[in-house]
């Protein structure tokens, strides 16, 4: 074996003595190189983009994903057709003489694909109701959809039901989508321009419309779509220049629009735009851990810290958002992002057997009532988990899940593929020449840090295949075969191994998941502990109460029933040395986002700090660590913050001496 490096790129030259060529280098790029020749991906003029996503049914989630779809298709987003005011055959989408706006086709965005996912006859036969409905709608100048959105000239609803096309059509291939969307986006470029995005939510969402007109150009190349997509961006709010709204669901939405246009404008500034509002927006309101930052409905001045939220809307959103641009930048920070997100804050938004959720989640949130008074911009319910409340996100939380699992796995260039979130999973795809093969993911992460693939094909074939790096792993390490490969890999950069694969290959890769602490300076110097891609919360006993629906269906309210105010004694020059790391037993449990039933928990110390309590029903806002406490040291657990709907996940720290601050009491 034998190493160079060209510019920064490391590439091995191994398996001589087997006659197989095998090129290993990292990238910050997954690859360079012609297009795909199996998967629609971007046509001139927009920048050839280095992910492709694979159509709808390629991607096989399996284990705990696979678990979260099922109890989503048992829980509230299986049945909201029984639950929710706005699906039924009352509805405009149905009726298309009465209102029909965004909450059906929230629904059915995720509703559909989950559908598919699951290969549920039942569920894909109650999707394609509503949809042959939508596509029997269309008007002979184009336009689609209840009637009262085209007087009111609100595209927003068609905009989401866009992607529900989409979607179908790469799981069925139904000849009529494609007509049926050219139809409607002439209609869009030939309206008077005063009519196109003229304002409220659309005008702020239009990247939503966007990114659709660009999957229609990729797939029929007409050159009026690039006409309408200009026309788009400059009547879509200017998320150029700025963030134009507050609104928490419209940044998590807007954030990209800049970043798709890109593709045709080929301006830096539009790429660019992107990482300078996420940054604007999470260097004052997202120091938190969880991935998200404090929108209770807007963002406000002031209002930063751990005990504000984020709606359930904007977590989905904003997960979206990060599978989008890593599709167009190929840049892996895009993926930790996502991770983030699914991991340690969707989950705890969302009542374990997915038969309720709540509209705003915080990083601490101690206990979940059903009563109006809290540190949140709307007064009533916010808290109290429901499948009947929280209108928006009762019908958005529904593409989540199968989103996420439909950007596991993507194409790439030169006909390969990457492993972009790692979870237990099947792809099936065609690559090198055309060779269908199945690629099978065995792992236990987040949880866990090894990662098995092997590879199945009816032949040998030669196609580089991709695995992200994460941004927090050092050290990682690849074994094909056995053999170890690559080590040391730079964090957030990508391996890519070209060779002639052979059937039953197998390649492990080892992401170390050291104990890492965060800390939050311009939040009273709070920290939250990290282990790999999960951020880890106080255990708290949780007392589920039921408050209102039915018994079917009920509504719950959740009280602690341990304490929750404690200070962390943590070494934060070693954190490691502070927590012990333990791994539950046995097989993963069917949910382990729940607290009872985690495969694993950090095991501490810590002191109660008697004067840290509630203040409106909320935990009482962070005050400046290190802190002093004369309460006796405790045994303390941490479980992965997704599993923890009442959590601790920023901490204070506990400190001695002239440097600790007295906690003040809050009246």
């Amino acid at each position: 074996i034998y190493t160079l490096f060209i510019g920064g790129i490391l590439f091995l030259n191994c398996s001589r003595k087997t006659g197989i060529q095998e090129n290993i280098f990292v990238s910050d790029l997954p690859l360079k190189g012609k297009t795909n020749s199996f998967y629609t991906s971007n046509r001139p003029p927009l920048i050839p983009n280095p992910l492709i996503k694979l159509p709808l049914g390629s991607i096989k989630p399996k284990g705990w994903v696979l678990n979260q779809l099922k109890l989503m298709a048992e829980g509230m987003v299986g049945h909201l057709p029984e639950l929710s005011r706005f699906i039924n055959e009352k509805s405009g989408w149905w009726t298309f003489k009465t209102r029909g706006w965004e909450e059906l086709p929230y629904w059915l965005k995720g509703y559909h694909d989950l559908a598919y996912i699951l290969n549920d006859k039942n569920m894909v036969n109650e999707a394609n109701k509503w949809l042959e409905a939508a596509l029997k709608s269309q008007q002979p100048d184009g336009y689609f959809g209840p009637p009262e959105n085209k007087k009111n000239h609100d595209h927003w609803p068609n905009m989401i039901m866009l992607f529900i096309f989409r979607s179908h059509y790469e799981i069925t291939k139904d000849p009529r989508i494609i007509p049926f969307m050219t139809k409607y986006f002439k209609w869009q470029l030939y309206i008077p321009r005063k009519y196109l995005l003229p304002e409220s939510w659309q005008k702020y969402r239009g990247g939503d419309n966007l990114e659709c007109v660009y999957w229609l150009y990729n797939h029929t190349g007409e050159p009026f779509l690039l006409e309408l997509a200009k026309a788009i961006h400059e009547k879509t709010a200017n998320w150029t220049d700025g963030i134009p709204t507050p609104h928490g669901v419209n940044i998590c939405m807007g954030i990209r629009e800049p970043g798709v246009y890109y593709q045709q404008s080929k301006e830096k500034r539009h790429i660019e735009a992107v990482e300078r509002n996420y940054n604007t927006v999470m260097s004052e309101y997202g120091q938190v851990p969880g991935g998200m930052f404090a929108a209770d409905e807007n963002y406000r001045e002031g209002y930063t810290g751990a005990t504000q939220a984020a709606e359930t809307c904007s977590m989905v959103e904003f997960m979206y958002s990060f599978e989008s641009l890593i599709k167009i930048t190929g840049e892996a920070k895009y993926a930790d992002r996502i991770e983030n997100i699914a991991f340690n804050s969707l989950p705890a938004a969302i009542m374990p057997n997915f038969k309720g959720l709540h509209y705003l989640t915080a990083p601490n949130l101690v206990q979940c009532d059903s009563g109006g008074i809290h540190n949140f911009q709307n007064t009533g319910t916010m808290l109290s988990f429901s499948p009947w409340k929280y209108r928006c996100c009762q019908h958005n939380v529904s593409q989540g899940w199968p989103y996420y699992s439909e950007h596991l796995w993507m194409a790439t260039r030169n006909n390969g593929l990457a492993a972009i979130l790692y979870a237990p999973s099947e792809v099936n795809a065609r690559v090198g020449s055309g060779t269908k093969v199945t690629i099978l993911e065995d792992t236990y992460y987040p949880f866990d840090e090894v990662v098995n693939f092997t590879i199945k094909t009816p032949e040998p074939v030669e196609f580089p295949l991709i695995f992200r790096i994460p941004g927090w792993c050092q050290n990682a390490k690849i074994y094909v075969n056995n053999k170890l490969k690559n080590k040391n890999p730079k964090p957030d950069n990508y391996v890519i191994i070209e060779r002639l694969w052979k059937n039953n290959d197998r390649i492990k890769i080892i992401f170390p998941m050291k104990i890492t602490l965060t800390l939050w300076k311009k939040v009273a110097n709070s920290i939250s502990i990290n282990r790999g891609p999960l951020t880890y919360s106080l255990k708290i006993g949780e007392n589920w109460k039921r408050c209102g629906g039915t018994d079917e269906w009920p509504e719950f309210e959740v009280f602690p029933s341990t304490p929750w105010n404690y200070g962390l004694i943590v070494n934060t020059n070693n954190p490691e040395s502070s927590f012990k790391v333990v791994k539950k037993k046995g097989k993963m449990p069917f949910q382990p986002f729940e607290s009872n039933s985690v495969p694993i928990e950090l095991h501490g110390k810590g002191n109660k700090i008697p004067n840290w309590t509630l203040v409106n029903n909320c935990a009482g806002k962070l005050q400046k660590s290190p802190v002093k406490s004369d309460e006796k040291v405790e045994d303390i657990v941490l479980i992965p913050m997704g599993a923890a709907h009442l959590r601790i996940s920023s901490f204070p720290t506990i400190g001695k001496g002239p440097d600790a601050n007295e906690w003040k009491k809050v009246k």
